[in-house]
């Protein structure tokens, strides 16, 4: 039963109003009665709402289904709204990484929602009732959380941007760097691999008759080293055919 036994609604209200579920924030008027029907402030993992029911009598009374009379508990339900943005705030000053941005996000997301929700039914009731001034302010109070929550969100949102952005740029540095290093390692190994490979081949305990020639073969066998060395660089630095058409 949503509905507290003690009420004394209009049979048109309870109709319009669900034995098992709250529904949706919203608000209900019949025959001078007002019924605000609000969520709790959600939590990110939250598959359903917890609702609360504040009822206004035709004589400007107030009550409420969680306990307690007066419109005190309503500027009540949107003050845990507040605290809540005053929470997060700090979390979001805090917060050093993305991951932890992301656990704002997440937490601020339903909670901005059900804010946004919670004004548009209060703004409907004031609408219902004009001559409430303690009603126009909570509906007041409840704006504000609202654009709080709103900015709050935003700005998280392009924290965790500017970051993954930041931390792209600084991958796609690295990356660069390790690319001109290994460019740089592979320089170097065709530059001397031809050397190399003539100095191992010379460096075999076979007889060849060259090891009679005194320097001479020497000084030939560096040379077309260098030589062969510089035509390996060569190849491996030069751009494919299709690149330099291109």
């Amino acid at each position: 039963m949503i509905i507290p036994p003690n009420w004394k609604l209009p049979e048109a209200i309870r109709k319009r109003l669900g034995q098992a579920s709250y529904g949706r924030q919203r608000v209900i008027a019949e025959e001078g009665h007002l019924l605000i029907v609000l969520h709790r402030p959600p939590d990110a993992d939250q598959s359903h709402r917890d609702g609360v029911l504040y009822w206004r009598s035709p004589a400007g009374e107030w009550l409420t289904s969680v306990g307690g009379p007066g419109i005190g508990t309503l500027k009540a339900h949107v003050q845990l709204y507040a605290d809540l943005d005053t929470k997060l705030t700090k979390d979001y000053d805090e917060a050093l990484t993305a991951g932890q941005l992301f656990d704002v996000v997440e937490t601020l997301t339903p909670l901005t929602r059900a804010a946004r929700n919670m004004r548009q039914t209060l703004q409907a009731a004031r609408d219902l009732v004009k001559g409430d001034t303690a009603l126009i302010d909570v509906r007041d109070q409840a704006d504000e959380v609202d654009r709080n929550l709103d900015l709050l969100l935003q700005d998280a949102r392009n924290a965790i941007d500017y970051k993954i952005a930041r931390e792209s740029e600084e991958q796609s540095k690295l990356n660069k760097e390790a690319l001109y290093a290994s460019h740089r390692l592979n320089t170097l190994a065709a530059l001397f691999l031809p050397l190399t490979a003539i100095t191992s081949l010379f460096g075999m305990n076979f007889h060849t008759g060259f090891e009679s020639n005194g320097p001479v073969m020497f000084w030939i066998a560096l040379g077309v080293g260098v030589v062969l060395g510089f035509i390996m660089k060569g190849w491996v630095l030069s751009r494919p055919a299709s690149e330099r058409q291109g």
